[in-house]
């Protein structure tokens, strides 16, 4: 998909560090603008009653949706799934803040991986059981929907690819997917058709570069109690 990078600059305003995630000349995430990611975690859990919740995290990047998921306590275990080593790489050897919480919890396994793989040719999600379900899926890969980082990325926002994830889900269970694009309609109906609830919520935060409040979506699906 191109070449990754980890930069840490000085913000000039706060003299804080701030961490960015470059794939090519496109940025992908930054420590500056965390609410989406922190909401997505939230968001995807607080529609689950129980306790001792099974969770999976599609994209590790700088960490924020799998550190807000290990910040609830019904989070018993969590499984992080991403494609690239050397973002892994990062947490394991402490060159991103929250790295060192992450590996260290005795919760948490980060898993390299192909996300959509698993989800899509039957490979599962954690590779030491592969028919593993879970409680949550969250997931924080693409840009949206829409916005893909690779072509064969887009299979799993259509129906059969829904279908697919929810298999991934114990009854019940939660499909939580984070956006930079605002609500799509035409994927809020491929949620309808394949879940038994679902949501888009718009998550603002604000952005000093635009000198103004910019949001994300975070979309929230539950399964039925029978499955799709």
């Amino acid at each position: 998909m191109g070449d990754i990078s980890l930069r840490r600059r000085r913000d000039p305003r706060s003299g804080d560090d701030v961490y960015e995630v470059k794939l090519g000349d496109e940025y992908l995430m930054s420590s500056l603008f965390t609410a989406g990611e922190i909401a997505l975690a939230r968001l995807g859990l607080a529609a689950l009653p129980e306790t001792g919740l099974d969770v999976a995290v599609g994209g590790l990047g700088l960490g924020y949706t799998a550190r807000a998921a290990l910040d609830d306590a019904r989070v018993r275990s969590l499984i992080v799934v991403d494609a690239l080593a050397e973002v892994i790489g990062w947490h394991e050897r402490g060159l991103v803040p929250l790295g060192p919480g992450l590996v260290e919890d005795p919760r948490c396994r980060l898993v390299h991986g192909d996300f959509f793989a698993g989800v899509g040719d039957g490979g599962g999600l954690d590779p030491e059981d592969p028919d593993r379900r879970f409680h949550a899926v969250l997931l924080d890969i693409d840009h949206s929907p829409r916005q893909v980082l690779h072509p064969r990325h887009e299979a799993l926002y259509r129906p059969e690819g829904m279908r697919a994830l929810a298999g991934r889900l114990r009854p019940g269970g939660i499909f939580a997917l984070w956006s930079n694009d605002p609500p799509d309609e035409s994927f809020g109906a491929v949620l309808a058709d394949t879940f038994a609830q679902s949501e888009a919520h718009v998550v603002p935060f604000d952005n000093p570069l635009q000198h103004g409040t910019a949001t994300n979506t975070v979309y929230v699906a539950r399964k039925g109690p029978d499955g799709p």
